[in-house]
Parts: C-alpha cells; sequence; structure tokens
C-alpha cells in the first residue's frame, strides 16, 4: 500500500469549495480553479480537506464534489479525499458512501471537540483504517482540533497499521516533526501542514506539502517546495521570502476566507463562504489585492 506514497510527492493543494451567491456550490468555478491549479505546477489535489469548508457541506454535496473532481482532474494528478470526523463509526459509515475510484488515498483529520487520549487517537485511526480499501493518511492539526497527536502515536501507527501511509503533519512544532520524521518507517509519508514552514521542514526530511497557498499561487509554491525537495535552497528561499507576507494574510483573520479573498482577486472564484465564515475585513482584502498585483 505504501507505494501509493511516492505518487504523494511534493505539492498537494487543499482546493477550496466556491460558492455561488445563491450559496450552491459552484462547480464551474471549481472547474476553472482545478484547471489553474493543475497547469501551474501541483502534483496532486486534495477533494474536500477541511479547507473545503467540509463542516458546511451536506452528504450529497460532499460526494458531487469528489466526483466531480476526479472527472475534472482527468488523471492528470493524484486525488486524494478528505475523509474525517470526530464520531469513529459514523465516519466509517460515511466512507462507503463515497466511489472512491480514482481516489489514490484518504486524507482523515484527528477529531475534533473530544480531546481524545492519545489511546483514544490510536484506536480510532487503527479502526477507520481497517474499515478503508483506500490508503489512509493522518493529519494532525491541533490548532484546528484541540488535542495534539503526540509523535509517539504517529510513529505507533506507523509501524502498527499498514494501511496507514502517512501523515500531513500540522502541529507547527519542528521538534516533534523531527522525532516522526527520524523514527517512522522509510517509506512512510510525511507532508507538511504549514505553508510557512514547508520549506524548513523539507530540509528536516518531509517530501512535501500539502497547502492552502497552493490555491492562488500555485506556480511559486510549487516551484518553491521542487527546489527545496532538490536541495536548492537558495532558489526556494527567494520565493519563500517573496510569498512570506502572503502566507500571514491568508491565516489573519481566518482559513478558508484568506484564500477565497486571493482567489476572488484573480477572478477565479466568487468571494463568498458559509456561514459561520464570513468575508475578510475590508481593509485586509485592500491588502490581499495589492499584495496579488506583487506576483502577477
Amino acid at each position: 500500500m505504501r507505494s501509493v506514497t511516492t505518487a504523494l510527492h511534493g505539492t498537494g493543494v487543499a482546493l477550496v469549495t466556491p460558492f455561488k451567491p445563491n450559496n450552491e456550490v459552484d462547480f464551474e468555478a471549481l472547474s476553472k480553479l482545478i484547471d489553474y491549479v493543475i497547469s501551474h505546477g501541483v502534483n496532486y489535489v486534495v477533494s474536500l480537506g477541511t479547507t473545503g469548508e467540509t463542516p458546511t457541506l451536506t452528504t450529497a454535496e460532499k460526494q458531487a464534489i469528489a466526483a466531480f473532481t476526479v472527472t475534472q482532474v482527468n488523471n492528470r494528478v493524484p486525488v486524494v479525499l478528505g475523509v474525517g470526523g470526530n464520531n469513529t463509526q459514523q465516519l466509517i459509515e460515511d466512507l462507503q458512501h463515497f466511489d472512491l475510484n480514482g481516489i489514490t488515498a484518504i486524507l482523515s483529520a484527528a477529531p475534533y471537540y473530544n480531546k481524545p487520549s492519545q489511546e483514544g487517537l490510536y484506536a480510532h485511526y487503527k479502526a477507520f483504517a481497517e474499515a478503508s480499501n483506500k490508503p489512509i493518511l493522518l493529519y494532525n492539526v491541533p490548532g484546528r482540533t484541540g488535542r495534539n497527536m503526540t509523535a509517539e502515536t504517529t510513529i505507533r501507527l506507523a509501524n502498527d497499521v499498514p494501511n496507514i501511509v502517512g501523515i500531513k503533519e500540522a502541529s507547527g512544532d519542528m521538534a516533534q516533526c523531527m522525532e516522526i520524521i527520524k523514527n517512522v518507517p522509510s517509506d512512510f509519508l510525511v507532508v507538511s501542514g504549514d505553508d510557512n514552514l514547508a520549506m524548513a521542514q523539507i530540509a528536516c526530511g518531509m517530501q512535501g506539502v500539502i497547502s492552502v497557498a497552493a490555491n492562488c499561487f500555485p506556480k511559486q509554491f510549487s516551484s518553491l517546495i521542487a527546489h527545496a525537495l532538490n536541495y536548492q535552497f537558495k532558489e526556494a528561499q527567494a520565493l519563500q521570502y517573496q510569498l512570506l507576507p502572503a502566507y500571514d494574510m491568508l491565516f489573519a483573520e481566518n482559513n478558508p476566507a484568506g484564500v477565497k479573498a486571493f482567489l476572488y482577486e484573480l477572478g477565479i472564484i466568487s468571494n463568498i463562504v458559509r456561514l459561520p465564515v464570513t468575508p475578510v475585513s475590508n481593509g485586509l482584502q485592500s491588502k490581499i489585492k495589492a499584495m496579488v498585483a506583487t506576483l502577477r
């Protein structure tokens, strides 16, 4: 199973979900976004990641978005599907609702709100992986879930559960990241979940990133990651410092409100999010507009 991780090397992009003014999913804009990121160099796409506002999507919308994304990608790059939640049994049942043809792997965010123990996290992921016929990527994002999955738990899952093939690590803890990289099997994929840290984490041994920024800066960000993976850190640093102000703007008020504001200024999607998320403030929107002008 872990051979699939060779396909998930480099820049992955956690796609946003565009909406129409009437709040329906905008599939025309999603098509435009998918073509935009692939034509500008991303290595794979993630459909229905948390950046896609999945907590506000219905089951029917999720099924339609996943199927549409696989069709639109049309085998140009691998597709990873986000399936996460805080009810383990419901999560296993939800997985059965998707047509997984054309899906390379499942990215599953750790349970939110429940704040399970490390043993609970281990048991959750083990049960989910054993129920899946697709490889599983863990997703540790304690800033969103309220509970950090320790390096010890990740390493334990990597060694004990063959169907768990990698992790998107977004703890922001560089020592924890290095502990994971050092101790997981050599064929276990470790990718960054923090755009601003990805270059440094690749220097420590990560194999890429699943990015928010790659929605709106796919060419620059994919090039940055490619340079870092090729140990061309002078070139990577130049792009990193060019994009550094943009990273701050992406997350200054809310994700995905920030990235949707950037994509709006690029003319790719409407600047619409679903409640409880709201669009960025006028002041931040003005800064984003100015930033886009410098990167065109």
